[in-house]
């Protein structure tokens, strides 16, 4: 029986031994000499006596034989990595220290992390050029360093990273020409907000959209405009295609001629006009002289007679022929102004414009265009209009007629076969999406909290208008369609033009925005739009663009990435960093928060109304106001036109964040 026990207790004490042993201990000290050498806050508290496979941040394999994972998201880790630290943690699979200060080049012996699979370094300072020893991590399928400072070229050895599948690369200072990559396993890529220049190599061009390259001033090429600066360009001519007018085939010269040499040119050109005038004239004379006496009339065929069916028939077929060729001519030039006397040009005055272009969205290319007279418009060109005129001009008259200050009305449209254009106010301030996202380099004025706050209530003012007063379903709301005016009031743009495309293809075609119902029914309802305007308000706040794949570490969406950081109580991570410079916000903005998670809700019927969204946020300012903070805004549930929205059902908010 002793002896038994003795087995026993041996058994114990080497479980316990193995317990005790069983974690990293070289992956332990090289962390430990990362954070040793590192200006931190104290967000991150490591304690050394317990095993590191414990420690906030660090996860280990399921053997707890090496460190798996390094995931160190907004913690406040402030300057260089120190070299020879993170490098000795060889089994590392995932490191993640976004959102953190961290400055100076990124570290070359990161190489030594062979098995690397996704490298998060995005939202901090780092400078300098992108290292090319990224280029050698054979295993690396996503790499975000976006949101920083490097500059340099964007190296073609990054087609030596064959297993890649996510590139974010915006919001840097990268320049010279892009690359041509070929990755085969390359399925999210963004180069958007550099100084790179050139055309756009073709294979990137056919695999990404223009928002994978805006706001490089000097890119160009197909998905952006084609390299040269014609109105309307196309990426084919067409005859069908509207442009400026040719230009003339003679050229001016570089060279003055001489006086005696235009005197012969005139005389030259005066005898030619003067012998084709004779020529015309012996040619009239002639005809006249040829021809007989006018031949007399047919005698007129009684009604009835058998043979003037056909006679008959044929005329009048003939004759409404003729008529509608000349009326269809001059439809296809017709303008339809929607607002008597706001403006007064034609097609042919707008197709002289000078035009610029303003972006490629889902529905077509917006212009500005600057006519002769000086007054300057916003022409949306449609692509993959499959209604018929009669449909496309009753949805258009109907658009026309939805007002308020917060909408960019609608002024005209233009329906031919081949081209449908749409005429609206310019808006000289922008877009919401391009004063959020655009350059965060030095000497940029952080959009601040009021700002943000006026935005989203008057947006959100505009988006009620059209639910309740104009019943239209928006279909594509995205910071791209806030438009601004001067005095930072938003305007909604692009509203109701889904029923034009069909079913083929779902409406808010941006994924980041788009409602999970709509990916199955490809249907926007009312709810759906709330949706999308949540997400519009955790843009807001976050100051995260939602169709960037790098949110989080998988690419999740905005939603779900709010919803993962606020589950770890992380809450203050979620916000943007523009905003932690602003004092007293913090209780307004988890109230603001709480509103946009009440709107991304899952389910449609749990989203609230968005008349009932314009009070919630109403309520916070008046909140405000008692507090003697701001002043009161006007009341955002009457539009421009006085109308009252009725009384929704009070969606309740819960205390907490998490779903």
């Amino acid at each position: 029986m002793g002896s038994v026990v003795v087995v026993v207790l041996w058994v114990v004490m080497a479980l316990f031994c193995y317990v005790v042993v069983s974690e990293p201990l070289q992956d332990k000290q090289a962390l430990l000499d990362f954070l040793s050498k590192i200006p931190h806050e104290n967000r991150v508290q490591w304690n050394s006596s317990v095993s590191v496979c414990s420690w906030v941040g660090v996860e280990c394999d399921a053997n707890n034989s090496f460190v798996y994972s390094l995931r160190l998201p907004g913690v406040g880790l402030v300057g260089e990595i120190p070299p020879n630290t993170l490098s000795r943690l060889s089994q590392l699979r995932v490191l993640s220290l976004r959102s953190n200060r961290l400055s100076g080049q990124i570290p070359q012996d990161l190489s030594q992390l062979k098995l690397i699979r996704n490298l998060y370094l995005q939202n901090n300072d780092f400078s300098g050029v992108l290292p090319t020893s990224i280029t050698e991590l054979p295993r690396l399928t996503r790499l975000d360093v976006s949101n920083n400072k490097l500059s340099g070229n964007v190296p073609f050895l990054l087609n030596n990273l064959t297993h890649l599948t996510g590139l974010f690369l915006e919001k840097n200072n990268f320049s010279g020409s892009l690359p041509n990559l070929h990755i085969a396993t390359l399925q999210n890529f963004n180069v958007s907000y550099n100084n790179l220049n050139g055309s756009i190599p073709e294979t990137l061009g056919k695999l990404f959209s223009a928002d994978s390259f805006r706001g490089n001033l000097d890119l160009c090429g197909y998905p952006l405009p084609s390299c040269n600066n014609s109105f309307f360009p196309t990426p084919t001519p067409a005859p069908s295609t509207i442009i400026s007018p040719p230009e003339s085939p003679f050229k001016e010269s570089h060279k003055k001629l001489s006086k005696p040499a235009i005197i012969a040119i005139s005389v030259a050109c005066s005898l030619i006009l003067l012998v084709l005038l004779l020529l015309i004239l012996f040619l009239c004379l002639h005809r006249r002289k040829s021809a007989g006496p006018a031949k007399p009339p047919k005698p007129v065929i009684p009604r009835g007679s058998a043979a003037t069916a056909g006679v008959g028939d044929t005329g009048t077929s003939s004759s409404k022929d003729d008529i509608g060729a000349g009326s269809a001519e001059a439809e296809r030039n017709k303008l339809v102004f929607l607002d008597a006397g706001i403006y007064s040009f034609d097609l042919e005055d707008l197709l002289r414009a000078s035009a610029e272009v303003l972006g490629k969205g889902s529905v077509g290319t917006s212009y500005k265009a600057v006519l002769e007279e000086g007054t300057t418009v916003v022409v949306k060109r449609l692509k993959d209009v499959v209604v018929t005129k009669r449909e496309f001009e009753v949805q258009m008259e109907g658009l026309g007629k939805v007002k308020h200050e917060n909408i960019v009305p609608l002024r005209a449209f233009y329906y031919s076969k081949d081209e449908k254009l749409l005429v609206y106010d310019f808006m000289p301030a922008g877009s919401l999406s391009a004063l959020l996202h655009g350059s965060r380099g030095s000497g940029r004025t952080p959009l601040d909290w009021d700002n943000r706050m006026k935005i989203a209530l008057s947006a959100a003012r505009g988006l009620a208008h059209l639910h309740v007063a104009g019943k239209v379903v928006h279909g594509n709301i995205k910071a791209s369609n806030i438009l601004l005016r001067t005095d930072l009031e938003a305007c909604v743009s692009d509203f109701g033009l889904n029923p034009l495309f069909g079913t083929s293809t779902p409406p808010n075609r941006v994924a980041g925005y788009r409602a999970p119902e709509v990916m199955e029914t490809r249907k926007s309802t009312f709810k759906s739009d709330v949706y999308s305007f949540g997400v519009l308000l955790l843009e807001l706040l976050t100051g995260k663009a939602p169709n960037q794949a790098s949110l989080g570490e998988e690419g999740i969406d905005l939603p779900r990435w709010v919803q993962s950081v606020v589950r770890e109580e992380w809450t203050a991570e979620v916000f943007d960093v523009e905003l932690m410079r602003f004092q007293n916000i913090e209780e307004e903005m988890v109230q603001l928060l709480q509103i946009a998670m009440a709107c991304v809700s899952t389910v449609p019927d749990q989203r609230p109304g968005i008349q009932e969204v314009v009070r919630m946020i109403e309520d916070m300012n008046r909140a405000e106001t008692d507090d003697g903070l701001r002043q009161s805004s006007d009341d955002p549930s009457k539009g421009s036109d006085g109308q009252t929205p009725p009384q929704g059902s009070r969606t309740p908010l819960s205390g907490g964040l998490t779903p």
